[in-house]
């Protein structure tokens, strides 16, 4: 699937992701793959998985779309 990056709160380490099918989709930064959680900026571009996570579907393997 793919979105992008709608918040990022980094001193929590987590964000959400705003999906295509207009879902806004938690994500943790050890979600991330071969990506600094530190570098995501709002707006950037990713592909990721969805699993059903204790409280609601969670992104999982999230990686950055080169522009």
């Amino acid at each position: 699937m793919k979105g992008t990056i709608k918040r990022v709160i980094r001193e929590r380490g987590f964000g959400f992701i705003g999906a295509e099918d207009g879902r806004e989709i938690f994500f943790h930064r050890t979600a991330m793959e071969g990506t600094d959680f530190d570098g995501l900026e709002e707006g950037n571009s990713v592909e990721f998985e969805v699993e059903k996570g204790p409280k609601g579907p969670r992104a999982v393997n999230v990686k950055m779309i080169e522009a």
